[in-house]
């Protein structure tokens, strides 16, 4: 063997989370490793999140969107490519989520969740999910639901629009402010007795207001790496 075989092998061998024991410990770790997370919409806010929580060692991801990749969608989206173009989001999620790690369980639901499907998933299995889903209805549904299986959500409210990363926040949706869409979510979470709702969010004003949101790579993203991190530090608690 020679001195570049060797080199290569040891590569091989290295744990790869070796970086991440070194940051929180082999108990956290060991928490996020026997951990279960559902993420609704893959998007530029839901891959994002997706690829941090896998890159974490997550054990178990359930992975949620009904669409195919579209051209428009290569500006933010990380799974986004000319080579994808077509496919469904959930097929290629998989494909790079096993290439990160082939140890994970992905559950994969080419779905658009509503009263329809919603039973297809069982949220009760899952130690936390994940709403990034764009659609107001979607959203509601999923956080009720979530509420009355007392299962910890944390979503994702307007990322579009937007171009400073630096104005997200995170927050409970009843402390929200400037953001539209938490506006609107505070009224309809209220009435459905929901009494409290970890959210990121920003406090940039929208620069644009179309029915098609505008966007731009840098601040969904954000979104995306904000919420995995936010359920990552709950899953491991006090290190």
């Amino acid at each position: 063997m020679t001195k570049l075989d060797r080199l290569n092998y040891n590569s091989l061998m290295t744990d790869i989370f070796d970086r991440t024991r070194k940051l929180i410990g082999p108990e956290a770790l060991d928490r996020i490793k026997k951990s279960a997370v559902a993420v609704f919409g893959l998007g530029g806010v839901g891959s994002y999140a997706v690829e941090a929580l896998a890159r974490c060692g997550v054990e178990r991801l359930g992975i949620v969107d009904k669409d195919k990749v579209d051209p428009t969608n290569i500006n933010r989206q990380l799974y986004a490519l000319n080579s994808t173009i077509g496919k469904y989001k959930t097929d290629v999620a998989k494909k790079r989520i096993l290439d990160i790690n082939p140890n994970i369980t992905v559950e994969t639901y080419a779905l658009f969740y509503n009263q329809d499907t919603m039973n297809n998933i069982d949220l009760k299995s899952y130690d936390y999910i994940v709403d990034a889903i764009d659609t107001i209805t979607s959203k509601v549904l999923l956080i009720e639901q979530a509420y009355k299986l007392s299962v910890p959500i944390i979503s994702c409210m307007g990322a579009g629009n937007r171009l400073n990363p630096q104005m997200l926040q995170v927050a409970d949706i009843y402390s929200t402010s400037v953001c539209p869409l938490a506006r609107v979510m505070r009224n309809l979470l209220k009435k459905r007795g929901v009494p409290s709702l970890k959210v990121v969010y920003s406090q940039e004003k929208p620069i644009v207001n179309e029915r098609t949101p505008a966007s731009i790579s840098f601040v969904p993203s954000v979104a995306g790496l904000i919420l995995s991190s936010e359920v990552i530090r709950d899953i491991i608690g006090e290190i």
